[in-house]
């Protein structure tokens, strides 16, 4: 079996916004459809505004705006949405 390795990533949606104890799922479509691993990490640039879980769900923890990345398992990829927490 041969690996078929990646070739980008999209992370959706681009512009979000949610309320301080909320939450929002933020999606990554890695290209191609077919890659072998799929895989991506989650990360927010300002953890005290936004925590982001393994699986890309976003939680709110104080107002501001931080940007939510998600990058391909070999790190050689990633895209970003921002995210502004309300209270």
């Amino acid at each position: 079996m041969s690996t078929v390795a990646v070739t980008g990533v999209s992370v959706a949606p681009k512009n979000s916004s949610v309320v301080v104890g909320s939450t929002r799922n933020i999606s990554a479509t890695v290209s191609p459809s077919n890659a072998t691993d799929k895989s991506v990490t989650w990360e927010s640039s300002n953890p005290a505004v936004a925590s982001v879980s393994a699986s890309g769900v976003a939680t709110g923890l104080t107002a501001g705006t931080t940007s939510i990345t998600g990058t391909t398992k070999d790190g050689s990829f990633s895209d970003a949405c921002t995210l502004t927490v309300t209270a």
